[in-house]
């Protein structure tokens, strides 16, 4: 860094510390035990001055179910089992309503709990008939007219996780049902007894039966990680495939809770860059922003935004699982942050890599993650795990731009743009 890089990173960060007009830090605080940390991140576009053209866009002309990274909600996370039709309903009507299906919001998955205990006298899988009393059909019929897409839940194994009727032996059967019924979008899982089968035979089945019907329907394969399925999935027929254990609203794993936390996730989709792309996209879990559970200590505000953030630059799907029905205002400013959108929808369907890591003396790390976008510029994420205030710099060639006189960095957060010789940088203060 030379010395109008360092005159430069000083004068934005006494610009920073004295009124936070440029670069405002993002903080965290955890009370979890009496413990009080801090985390940050901020994220940006970054591109020569001189570019104005997009000559660099992707050229390929071939088309999947997923060119980018799928956009809805979940009810998992929040409902667990406690869904019925009309809570799929309203909240096809919120998605309208507030903002998220302008933004690219469009898949409504109804998860686990969906359907009765036992299956028809045929074989076939019943929906509930108290909490689905109408049929999923009729559930799919007012998404699609909401202008949105409709997903289902179901298992690789002879029961779901729930314990209800799974799919192994029953694919054939199950994927005509689903195509019958409108169903978009398939998450499927991992419970129940699988009869020594391997994943991939397993998952492969469904792929076939899915693919014999006459309805495209998007398979998410839900296998948690344990087989490395991001080096088999595509070949299995799946869009996209879970990377990790089930996410939880946490910054970091606790002994007395279950579950992973955002960073956890982090660490764990991190070295997986090379399986992602158009059409094949590394799933970190479904979306925890503004979910609220009783027994978790939740994510803050600025948690939130590193959660939604470094899921933006990994080029993850964008699931929401809070209730989007009723959500404050700043989640939902999270949720249709437009610009982060644009980086997690980039047709270059890059994700991030970690181009830079330091360790603090607390032994908590600070990270510098950049992604290439289709146009020639570079979005990246400044991420603070530590307890202290933390200025976190890097610049232009080290995230991958060609050498200018002058670049234009936008941040991603506040919408604010200003220019530099090259150095990107942010503080992040503790609490």
């Amino acid at each position: 860094m030379n010395e109008e890089d360092i005159e430069d990173a000083n004068n934005r960060v006494k610009q920073v510390d004295d009124n936070n007009s440029i670069l405002p830090p993002i903080t965290r605080r955890s009370t979890m035990k009496g413990a009080a940390a801090t985390g940050a991140s901020s994220f940006f576009a970054s591109s020569m001055a001189t570019a104005a053209d997009n000559t660099n866009q992707s050229e390929s002309s071939d088309r999947t179910l997923v060119d980018t990274p799928p956009m809805g909600w979940n009810s998992w996370n929040t409902f667990y089992c406690d869904i019925d039709a009309g809570l799929i309903k309203d909240t096809a009507d919120a998605m309208v309503e507030n903002g998220m299906k302008e933004v690219g919001y469009e898949y409504i998955c109804i998860d686990d709990c969906w359907m009765a205990s036992e299956r028809d006298v045929n074989g076939n899988l019943q929906p509930d008939p108290e909490t689905f009393p109408n049929g999923i059909d009729a559930v799919a019929d007012y998404v699609h007219k909401r202008g949105l897409k409709l997903g289902i839940y179901q298992s690789a194994g002879t029961t779901t996780c729930e314990g209800l009727p799974g799919s192994l032996g029953y694919e054939e059967k199950d994927a005509q049902s689903f195509a019958d019924w409108g169903v978009d979008y398939l998450k499927y899982d991992n419970c129940g007894e699988h009869y020594g089968l391997s994943a991939i035979e397993r998952y492969t089945r469904m792929h076939k039966a899915l693919e014999a019907t006459d309805r495209d329907i998007l398979l998410s394969i839900c296998e948690w990680g344990d087989n490395d399925p991001w080096m088999w999935a595509p070949e299995a027929g799946g869009n996209l495939w879970r990377t990790t254990g089930d996410i939880k609203p946490l910054w970091s794993a606790k002994e007395n809770l279950w579950g992973n936390g955002i960073i956890d996730i982090i660490d764990q989709n991190e070295p997986l860059a090379e399986y992602a792309g158009p059409g094949h996209w590394n799933d970190p879990d479904m979306l925890v922003v503004g979910v609220d559970l009783p027994e978790y200590p939740n994510l803050t505000e600025a948690e939130d935004r590193t959660h939604f953030g470094m899921w933006a630059m990994m080029a993850a799907p964008l699931i929401a699982g809070n209730d989007i029905r009723n959500m404050s205002e700043e989640t939902r400013n999270i949720l249709t942050n437009y610009e982060l959108i644009e980086i997690n929808q980039d047709p270059a369907g890059n994700q991030a890599i970690r181009i830079q890591r330091t360790t603090g003396q607390d032994g908590l790390s600070r990270s510098v993650w950049a992604k290439k976008l289709a146009n020639g510029d570079r979005a990246v994420g400044l991420l603070n795990r530590s307890d202290r205030r933390t200025t976190i710099t890097t610049s232009a060639q080290e995230v991958g731009l060609d050498e200018a006189s002058c670049y234009v960095a936008r941040n991603l957060w506040n919408g604010t743009n200003w220019q530099t010789a090259g150095l990107i940088g942010a503080t992040a203060l503790s609490s």
